[in-house]
């Protein structure tokens, strides 16, 4: 009868310490994910000009984070996608995208709306089919987002 009782202590001690350790693992697995996410961010704006200081904020933004720092989003919309047809005023915003890792995306709706053709636009302008939908759907993805 000793026998019986020293080994049920013996098997519930180790069961239950082996169960907290896996508990404690799976807690310590979490906090590494929360600790290793990147943040990310969408900018909406309706006004070119608007590009510059976004892009300082970024790359201040970007240095801050180091290596936390993920996606920078930049979608423009309403009737200044006019405007992006034009390479020369819009070039060294995209230069300078490229070079912090920021992709610029034009509305794909405004587009359609001010009668604007993707063809003529820069080439490394990405366009989104609908930039309030972008942008919102990066906000259910995490993305800390702002619209100006």
């Amino acid at each position: 009868m000793k026998k019986l009782i020293i080994t049920s202590l013996v098997f519930f001690v180790g069961f239950f310490g082996l169960q907290a350790q896996n508990n404690l693992s799976a807690v310590s697995h979490t906090e590494t994910l929360a600790k290793e996410k990147m943040n990310n961010y969408v900018v909406l704006t309706r006004k070119i000009p608007q590009l510059k200081p976004i892009l300082l904020a970024a790359e201040q933004i970007k240095k801050e984070d180091g290596k936390k720092f993920g996606k920078f989003e930049i979608v423009v919309c309403g009737k200044t996608v006019r405007k992006m047809t034009n390479a020369k005023s819009i070039q060294p915003f995209l230069d300078q995208a490229k070079k912090l890792g920021i992709k610029i995306h034009a509305c794909g709706f405004s587009l359609k709306k001010f009668g604007v053709k993707q063809k003529d636009l820069p080439d490394d302008l990405d366009v989104v089919e609908n930039g309030i939908y972008f942008n919102l759907d990066l906000q259910r993805k995490g993305y800390k987002s702002i619209e100006l």
